[in-house]
């Protein structure tokens, strides 16, 4: 896709989705977490980071775990509690970390990124968020255009949070929905009146955030055509900036919230597709944009604009507009990328805890990646964001004749070409209009460790 060419209109084929849906990795980072080794320690990290060069801008990550009660659909590290004591403590923690990674980095390189997410974010009193921001814009450089962003629970949050974020320097607000339907909510334990919502949209508006985004999931219990389009259209009248419509994966032997859950109530995998066809009809035409992966944005949108330009990314956070700069990962469980590795944070507080006490980073696992994984990743990177591939840019990147080293993979897309998925040109991968939704499935293709590993059940489905 050339720069500043638009796409044309995404196109939904039912029975076409219905034959090739499959389980895979939503590829928030290649190679996938779950290809990690215990085998990669903090000094390894450490000296990663002594490598890099300090002058490039930073990304990070802070993972604030808790949340007063439990969603069952949900698959996120999180803590159920409503001892805010808890909070205070972890803070404490955090901060030493903080501090730790603040003296490794130097605090020269500038932070263009910052996310925080959960578990609820907001589950922190307006005053621990001001004393969070405070620690890391002591030990990190933040700076007056970032794109900082933050994901709240509406039902948790008043006007004065809201304008507490925006003083503290948010500047883009993500609101988990769902679905507005109450015998859904009933279904998941989220009980969230409209109103709530709403509230916190008008007063983002009015603090002057850049970017509002809203979460929906479909596929969930109790879920219908109709319930879920009632929903869908009160959300399109609240004009939020981006939407991101997931998947529901019912996992329940890997997240035990979801056990819960009566599989019976669950939508049929019909329903659910024509759920998902009518969904994409409606949003298209009430004039967003389809990003990739879930994720529609207005055309005003920063990430329709990028994508337009041919600028667009992807991380551990979903799409971004930002270079693909080094991420730091702050907190339990979260996972970081300097230059060409990846380190994931002890995924239990004890873990974690334990750790900071022996003045170590919290480094659980991770993984330097060979030449080999930096290609799929580009291309994997590629195919996402932009639905296209130059394969001269990755053979004057990595020395490499494309259709030879990737003759298998090639020989694996001639499938999806004849269903029209896919185009293979001499000099350029393309997917079509049809094939986008099925991104997941092409990107498939080219991850090497799926092709050894048949047992892809610890996967959500594609669609």
């Amino acid at each position: 896709m050339h720069s500043g060419e638009a796409f044309p209109p995404l196109e939904v084929d039912i029975d076409l989705i219905r034959r090739l849906d499959r389980n895979g990795p939503r590829y928030t980072s290649y190679p996938t977490a779950d290809r990690f080794v215990n085998a990669f320690t903090p000094e390894d990290y450490s000296s990663w980071v002594k490598k890099r060069d300090k002058t490039q801008p930073l990304s990070i990550y802070v993972h604030l775990p808790f949340c007063n009660t439990v969603c069952y659909y949900c698959a996120c590290n999180k803590v159920i509690t409503k001892d805010r004591s808890k909070a205070a403590e972890y803070l404490g923690y955090l901060y030493r970390e903080i501090e730790m990674q603040g003296e490794l980095f130097g605090g020269d390189s500038p932070i263009e990124q910052l996310h925080w997410g959960g578990g609820t974010p907001t589950f922190l009193s307006d005053e621990e968020m001001g004393s969070l921001m405070g620690k890391i814009g002591k030990h990190f450089r933040l700076v007056e255009d970032g794109e900082y962003s933050i994901e709240i629970d509406p039902r948790k949050v008043n006007d004065k949070t809201i304008s507490t974020l925006a003083a503290i320097g948010f500047n883009r607000i993500s609101l988990g929905v769902q679905d507005f339907d109450p015998k859904v909510q009933l279904a998941v334990n989220r009980i969230q009146a409209e109103e709530e919502t709403l509230r916190v949209i008008h007063a983002a508006r009015r603090e002057g955030f850049k970017s509002v985004s809203i979460d929906l999931i479909y596929g969930l219990p109790k879920q219908n055509l109709q319930g879920f389009m009632n929903t869908l259209e009160k959300v399109i009248e609240a004009e939020p900036d981006r939407l991101s419509i997931y998947n529901y994966a019912h996992l329940p032997l890997v997240f035990k919230p979801q056990r819960r859950i009566n599989e019976k109530d669950l939508p049929s995998p019909g329903e659910k597709l024509e759920i998902l066809n009518q969904t994409i009809r409606k949003l298209t035409s009430a004039g967003f944009v389809y990003i990739g992966m879930d994720h529609f944005a207005k055309p005003s949108d920063e990430l329709a604009i990028a994508q337009k330009k041919g600028k667009l990314h992807r991380n551990f956070q979903g799409y971004s507009t930002h270079a693909d700069c080094d991420l730091v990962a702050l907190g339990v469980s979260a996972i970081g990328k300097i230059g060409p590795t990846y380190a994931q944070n002890f995924r239990s507080l004890e873990d974690y805890y334990e750790r900071i006490d022996r003045k170590e980073l919290p480094v659980m696992r991770g993984l330097v990646l060979t030449r080999d994984d930096l290609a799929r990743r580009d291309i994997i990177q590629a195919l996402m964001c932009h639905f296209a591939l130059a394969k001269t840019d990755l053979e004057s990147k990595f020395s490499i004749r494309f259709d030879e080293y990737f003759e298998n993979e090639l020989n694996g897309l001639r499938e999806y070409e004849k269903e029209g998925l896919v185009a293979l040109e001499k000099d350029f991968i393309r997917v079509s209009p049809k094939g986008r939704l099925l991104i997941r499935n092409i990107c498939m293709v080219f991850d090497k460790y799926l092709a050894s590993d048949e047992n892809q059940v610890k996967y959500s489905k594609v669609i």
